[in-house]
């Protein structure tokens, strides 16, 4: 009997420091030693890849952003799981897709709709937006509603209404939107893409410069 319970006592003892031990290693140490590499070699991915302008961060560069005014290069429509007007900003409750089909009347009229406005919103005096002009990421959101990246030609069809409203040459914002235009991931994943927030900080600086 005495021997059964020294046993016991043993097995315990055992299992007890095994849980210490691998507690400490997995719960701290582990941890620990993940958050240190990622703060030493991918410190701005580890942290949000935020992005700063003004002293104060002011967003993420994987995170879009809704509500610019006319003003400003606007982003990608954020209709994820229906009109999802809640999305707009930080203040997130819920993101997706519309899950309609390609032939789904609703999704057809949003389409419809977010074209024509688009092709209003950016005809100025001099400069006139064609239907066939508009790119398709300009009236559909993306599988998440969440995309921080619009498409160089639908940058470059904002470009006339943008250098009106700001008081700048065609060709000063024409420029501003090469340079902030990313190629192919290692030249072959993926579209080339234009992040509007990195976008739109460089734009109000520039105009504030003019």
């Amino acid at each position: 009997m005495n021997n059964s319970v020294s046993n016991t006592g043993r097995l315990l003892w055992a299992g007890l420091r095994a849980l210490l031990v691998l507690t400490l290693v997995t719960g701290v140490i582990y941890p620990l030693a993940v958050t240190g590499v990622a703060q030493a070699l991918f410190h701005d991915k580890a942290n949000g890849s935020e992005v700063r302008a003004d002293g104060k961060v002011v967003g993420s560069s994987l995170i879009g952003q809704q509500g610019y005014s006319l003003d400003y290069f606007q982003s990608r429509l954020a209709n994820g799981l229906g009109e999802n007007s809640v999305n707009t900003r930080y203040k997130l409750i819920l993101s997706g897709a519309t899950n309609r089909s390609g032939d789904n009347p609703e999704l057809i009229k949003w389409v419809k709709e977010a074209k024509a406005k688009v092709v209003k919103d950016n005809s100025t005096a001099g400069y006139t937006v064609k239907p066939s002009e508009v790119p398709a990421d300009a009236v559909t959101s993306s599988g998440s509603g969440l995309d921080p990246d619009i498409s160089p030609a639908y940058a470059d069809l904002q470009v006339h209404r943008v250098a009106e409203r700001n008081g700048l040459s065609v060709a000063q914002v024409e420029k501003l939107v090469r340079d902030h235009t990313e190629g192919r991931t290692l030249g072959f994943i993926g579209e080339p893409r234009v992040n509007v927030l990195e976008l739109n900080i460089a734009l109000k600086a520039l105009a504030a410069k003019s």
